[in-house]
């Protein structure tokens, strides 16, 4: 740790010396002509050194080199380039606007933004997402949706049929930090996370980082997924929306004043259940469902002048399901929400420094009411966000990045609650809410070392404190509560720390051929606690606390990188291994009633594991003809103490194959097709082995845990797009889709049968598979107004 901290210094010494160099610097904005909206990841540079350098988040790039003449060309997939002769004696101030390509043959499907940076930048594991190449994928019922396209990538598993979850090199779903406008997304699904929370129509930009994480990012063990949402048009209105067999969406934008500022709003709802009620019997079990979800995402943004820029911007969404029995004996209701929160200032200090500082809100919150009879249960948890960052970057050199900030989160946990009103008296202990704090400090700097090595080297030291009011229950060893103890507000009951070093190389072999290596360590503090193999809106973050120690993680990564045909073709190998202490489950005979009537943080064990894997990309990024294939070979294992005997097992996201196929082809300029096909091995699960009788009890006799698998899941989707209009005001278009197009019946759940023969003495398991979705096709109709 010494030594990384040392060589951290070393190379903020080196870049002090470097500045001492006669040096000037050019900086400025990249914006789209057309609207106004940053172009994260467009690329500068100078064409007589090869230096350059990439435009930022907020669309800010500085680019510092000698004195002398020099052609500045600025690029961005989809624009035209912008190339400029100067003669650089002095900084120098240059605010570009690009101007899209109207017809775009060699779109990129998936892609980093300059052609070479595949092999050039020290990235490992990591995927930008074009907003273009989502919509272009086959969806489910016709809805774009983000999640879905990143299932789509190696190392990336779906947790299940339709499932907006998704695992990571081994990592678990709540591994994966999920950010929309720096605002913490806690559960990122809808309809039990069929669709995702992200509408298409506002979302800008997307980037996934499986490995070499930076040390600006922290509190997950697996990846990142950073969810940027449009700024909204600073040159002219505009509203665009689609309707489909279950959505209506509607998206408005434009200035509030012109190329000062402007303002986004987009809604989205589902119907299917309105529209199907007027159609149903009096006594159809579906008279009454409610079924729906809908979201709004709101944003503003200000260009107070060259110097200063102000962002609001925010988001709510809310899922709906009820139902009652035919008899109205019985009736229940699901709900669950996410609302979030962001004002961001962000200062350009000088032509090198960039100061970014935000205010942040996320909340998550679910609800579950039962009424039977005269019965009624009410479940309900939480968990709530209140966060202050800043991040300093500064850039000396060209190739030269750095990056120092601060974070602090006060989180409010509220664990399963639950209030039964019945004819007689029911009392139910209320947990109390855990108060915790977590704070992180970061350095993180980018360098060349010469023309073939270049370094990302950086160390996170972050904190948490689980605080009062608070009252700890203890259990004997039974399980049964015999004392407690009270805290009072603000006093500390555990806290934790930790170092996080993060380091990554690219040693360039040719320009088009590179060899990467990353080292990344990682501290999680926040758990999510699953309750079945499937994820729920329902399963409960839990914090760290005297018995449930944070999630502590290394990862180890190692790749080829190599480009061909221009820049045309990407081909990339990575292997991994991963390991993961403090994994977090609920004990063996976990039930959430009788754990509710003696509330103890003891419900939980926690045990060790490791994964290791390679992964294997080929990605064509631009001509008529674009897509990619990805493959996973991979290992997942788990040991804890408490669980199968305290014998190792597969986890349940250990699946040995992962194939994902996206393919993309326009025929014409106003006519395009996809195909998306999936394969993977299918999940463990434990099941019953054998019967025996103990007296007159019938005992069950397991498995190992997960010694069996599923049948394997495949499937293909296929997509049409038709522009039918397109003029300077005005388009619209029809998309036509199906998902499951050889009506596979994939595994969702299995359960066993058993059937005894009296006669013979005999207990006959038999498994039968649930299945969810057949072929389905979908139309929806999409239009602009501009």
């Amino acid at each position: 740790m010494r030594k990384t901290i040392y060589f951290l210094l070393s190379l903020l010494a080196l870049t002090v010396t470097l500045e001492g160099q006669k040096n000037y610097t050019i900086s400025g904005y990249v914006k789209d002509a057309s609207n106004g909206e940053a172009l994260t990841g467009a690329t500068v540079h100078a064409k007589e050194n090869m230096k350059g350098t990439t435009v930022n988040t907020y669309g800010f790039y500085s680019l510092t080199i000698p004195q002398g003449e020099y052609t500045l060309v600025v690029a961005y997939v989809g624009y035209s380039e912008y190339i400029r002769k100067i003669k650089l004696t002095d900084n120098y101030q240059m605010n570009v606007e690009l101007t899209p390509i109207a017809y775009q043959m060699e779109e990129v499907v998936i892609s980093a933004t300059r052609g070479d940076a595949n092999v050039s930048s020290t990235d490992m594991g990591t995927n930008e997402l074009r907003i273009e190449a989502v919509k272009k994928t086959p969806s489910f019922f016709g809805e774009a949706d983000l999640l879905k396209t990143v299932q789509l990538l190696p190392g990336v598993q779906s947790a299940g049929e339709g499932s907006s979850g998704y695992y990571v090199r081994g990592g678990g779903l709540d591994q994966n930090l999920i950010l929309l406008d720096d605002a913490v997304i806690y559960n990122a699904g809808h309809l039990f996370g069929f669709f995702s929370i992200f509408n298409a129509d506002a979302v800008r930009s997307a980037e996934i980082i499986k490995a070499g994480m930076p040390a600006n990012y922290g509190g997950r063990l697996a990846s990142v997924l950073n969810v940027s949402m449009k700024e909204g048009n600073s040159k002219r209105y505009e509203v665009d929306g689609g309707l489909g067999i279950i959505f209506a969406r509607l998206n408005v934008q434009g200035p509030i004043v012109k190329n000062k500022a402007s303002f986004l709003i987009t809604g989205r709802r589902t119907y299917i259940d309105a529209l199907m009620q007027p159609f149903l019997r009096k006594d159809s079990p579906a008279k009454g469902l409610k079924l729906y979800f809908y979201d709004l995402n709101a944003k503003m943004n200000w260009k107070i002048n060259d110097k200063h820029h102000l962002y609001l911007s925010g988001y709510h969404g809310k899922d709906r399901y009820g139902f009652k029995s035919t008899a109205a004996t019985m009736f229940a209701d699901f709900g669950w929400q996410n609302s979030s929160a962001s004002l961001r200032w962000s200062y350009n200090i000088n032509h090198k420094t960039f100061l970014n500082t935000s205010l942040i809100f996320s909340d998550y919150q679910y609800n579950i009411d039962i009424e039977m009879d005269v019965y009624k249960l009410r479940m309900f948890s939480g968990i709530r966000d209140y966060t202050a960052k800043t991040e300093l970057t500064y850039l000396p050199i060209a190739g030269n990045v750095l990056k120092m900030g601060a974070a602090y989160t006060f989180h409010q946990i509220k664990p399963n609650t639950y209030a039964v009103q019945a004819s007689t008296e029911l009392e139910i202990p209320v947990p109390p809410v855990f108060n915790t704090h977590e704070a992180a400090l970061y350095v993180n700097d980018e360098i060349d070392i010469g023309d073939a090595i270049r370094l990302n080297l950086g160390v996170r030291g972050s904190y948490f404190a689980h605080t009062g009011p608070f009252t700890l229950y203890h259990a004997d060893e039974f399980g049964r509560i015999n004392d407690s103890t009270s805290y009072k507000k603000d006093v500390v009951i555990k806290d934790f720390w930790g170092l996080e070093p993060r380091v990554s190389v690219r040693f360039a072999i040719t320009k088009t051929l590179s060899i990467k290596a990353s080292y990344m360590h990682n501290y999680q503090y926040l758990h999510q606690i699953a309750m079945s193999n499937i994820s729920m809106p329902t399963d409960m973050w839990m914090a760290s606390t005297i018995d449930v120690k944070p999630q502590i993680g290394n990862q180890y990564s190692v790749g080829v990188y190599q480009n061909v045909l221009k820049n045309m073709l990407e081909l990339s190998v990575e292997a991994y291994y991963k390991d993961m202490k403090n994994q977090t489950e609920y004990k063996q005979g976990y039930s959430p009633i009788t754990e509710a009537m003696k509330y103890t943080t003891q419900q939980y064990v926690q045990g060790d594991g490791y994964s290791y894997g390679m992964e294997f990309f080929i990605n064509k990024v631009y001509g008529k003809f674009t897509g990619w294939i990805g493959y996973t070979l991979a290992w997942t294992r788990r040991v804890f103490p408490d669980l199968n005997e305290g014998k190792e097992f597969p986890a349940k996201n250990d699946r040995r194959h992962d194939i994902s196929v996206m393919l993309a082809y326009d025929i014409l300029p106003q006519l395009s097709m996809s195909l998306v096909w999936v394969y993977a091995t299918g999940n463990t699960m434990t099941v019953p082995v054998g019967f025996y009788f103990m007296g007159y009890n019938l005992v069950t006799e397991y498995s190992d845990k997960n010694a069996f698998r599923v049948p394997p899941y495949h499937r293909m989707d296929l997509s049409v797009n038709w522009v039918m209009k397109k003029t300077e005001h005005f388009e619209h278009s029809l998309n036509f889709s199906v998902y499951n197009v050889y009506n596979r019946k994939n595994p969702f759940f299995i359960s066993i049968g058993s059937t005894m023969n009296s006669d013979k003495l005999e207990i006959n398991n038999t498994a039968y598979q649930m299945s969810l979705f057949p072929i389905i096709p979908s139309l929806s109709w999409n239009f602009k107004i501009k």
